[in-house]
């Protein structure tokens, strides 16, 4: 076998920085203003964590090998489970790879103190076929753990390139329910379902826990190519108590004139909160709970005025989109969270926030017509 990591970084996808490092390439979905300006150890895990980032490639080559560092977060109380891998061959979903080799990092979740347990790289090894003829492979990333590429390799006289994108650029951007680290593989992602199924070339910038309007984000996504692109918005402003409704309004509307500065005729899709039952009349912050279930925090009724609920956020959310469309963006859209994942659904969000795998199915089976279908919002 013979390393080819150089042109394997050619064939990255779905990240918005390759960041060398002397343990390997970090595939950032975190922009570098971001990472210095938070100056957050947890902003940079988290953007580490390369949901929807695959390799992309023509080869034909039997195998290949890659090996990685992989960093699981793991909550004081909980188990780890493997890092798992996907592949797609001509276009067909294989068996999804795995790996229990992995660093660990345990946090309280109400310090926020870290333990970490270092680990050796893993190896993966992706058999494609019998062979010496051209695929063309997706290797799908781990999307909850913070992954370093450290190498790639394929056996001798094998050869590879970039493959030819898999369709028109979806840029998305919005919270741990885009990021989907409780999905049970990488396509299992509700953005990654659409994406494959709609035929679309997806960036996934959902940040679990940090979206919160940040202008940094938003000149990411003014500055990339984007042929549709979608906000999923308000959660972490409301789960983490971070605004109030005189700073959430312009802030809505900053974000998306930064967006519209590179993108003016590009469709958006504002996606306002999915249900969260804790948080649907009450603000937060929020804190899980010894019960596993997330929990709005008690706040004083002479603390309240302007805090924000998620019911609220929803009806902000359809003002200021609707505003914005009054005045002349007729390509600027909004979708309702709870069409997506209301209150009939709640038996698949197991800690009153995070969905399950079939969750996330269900939200990808709702907004894949709405957003791509023939008359899609996006399309």
């Amino acid at each position: 076998m013979r390393s080819v990591l150089a042109l394997a970084l050619d064939c990255v996808v779905g990240a918005l920085e390759k960041t060398p490092g002397p343990a390997g390439f970090a595939l950032q979905r975190a922009p570098a203003a971001g990472r210095a300006q938070l100056a957050d150890t947890g902003y940079g895990i988290v953007g580490s964590m390369p949901s929807g980032v695959r390799l992309e490639m023509l080869t034909d080559a039997t195998e290949v090998e890659v090996d990685a560092q992989l960093t699981q977060v793991v909550m004081a109380g909980c188990e780890p489970s493997d890092a798992v891998f996907d592949l797609v061959v001509d276009g067909e979903l294989r068996a999804p790879v795995t790996t229990c080799d992995q660093s660990l990092v345990h946090v309280d979740p109400v310090t926020e103190a870290m333990d970490e347990h270092p680990s050796a790289p893993a190896t993966l090894r992706f058999s494609l076929g019998a062979g010496a003829r051209e695929r063309r492979v997706e290797i799908w990333l781990p999307h909850s753990r913070a992954t370093l590429l450290v190498d790639v390799r394929i056996p001798e006289g094998a050869s590879v390139r970039p493959a030819p994108a898999s369709g028109p650029v979806w840029v998305h951007h919005g919270s741990s329910i885009s990021q989907c680290s409780e999905a049970d593989r990488p396509t299992g992602t509700w953005p990654a379902i659409v994406a494959r199924r709609a035929g679309r070339s997806l960036v996934n910038l959902g940040l679990g826990g940090e979206c919160h309007l940040d202008p940094f984000m938003a000149r990411a996504i003014r500055d990339l190519p984007a042929d549709a692109i979608s906000l999923e918005l308000g959660i972490n402003v409301v789960n983490a108590d971070t605004m109030r409704e005189r700073a959430f309004v312009p802030a809505f509307h900053g974000f998306l004139d930064t967006v519209r500065d590179g993108h003016p005729d590009t469709p958006v899709l504002v996606i306002s909160p999915l249900v969260c039952p804790a948080l649907e009349t009450r603000p937060g912050p929020t804190l899980p709970g010894t019960d596993g279930m997330v929990h709005a925090l008690h706040r004083p009724t002479e603390l309240s005025l302007g805090a924000l609920t998620l019911t609220r956020v929803r009806e902000l959310l359809a003002e200021h989109v609707e505003r914005r469309r009054a005045v002349g963006d007729r390509r600027l859209h909004l979708v309702d969270g709870t069409t997506l994942f209301g209150s009939g659904d709640i038996a698949d969000l197991p800690d009153g926030l995070h969905p399950n795998p079939a969750g996330y199915a269900r939200i990808a089976e709702r907004f894949l017509p709405r957003a791509f279908g023939p008359a899609g919002l996006l399309r």
